[in-house]
């Protein structure tokens, strides 16, 4: 346990410019709270990730393939990023806080590759191009 208080697991994952602090609190009921950091109001994560319901199953993937769905409540602080990258930030850092109840899930979760930061960033806009790699169109005369 981290906190001698609050009896919950940290987590951290970032995607991107995207970073999430995972609060996994045991003996719960599957309960999912976000919260923007800096903003009071608290979401669920339906109400927050309004738009694909693949992602949202896509969130909880690490919990499934342990199947403790039920078995946690989870707090998010969440900041930065589009909705991809919280995405996948949130699914690392639950990830990672399992990591730290019990280091057996460790086979498991990196054999479904849950545990491996994504280094991809978008690419710098060169001088002379429209975007990172687009050029003008080449006019032979």
């Amino acid at each position: 346990m981290n906190n001698a208080n609050h009896n919950y697991y940290i987590g951290t994952g970032r995607r991107k410019s995207s970073s999430a602090t995972v609060y996994l609190k045991p003996n719960g009921a599957g309960k999912i709270e976000i919260r923007k950091r800096g903003k009071k109001e608290k979401k669920d994560l339906d109400e927050y990730f309004t738009n694909s319901l693949l992602n949202k199953k896509e969130i909880l993937k690490p919990l499934e393939l342990l199947n403790k769905q039920n078995d946690y409540d989870l707090k998010i602080r969440i900041k930065g990023g589009g909705t991809t990258g919280q995405l996948e930030a949130i699914r690392l850092g639950i990830a990672k806080a399992l990591l730290e109840i019990s280091s057996e899930y460790r086979t498991t979760l990196k054999g479904f590759g849950l545990l491996t930061r994504d280094p991809r960033r978008v690419e710098r806009k060169k001088i002379g191009l429209k975007k990172a790699r687009k050029a003008t169109q080449y006019s032979k005369r």
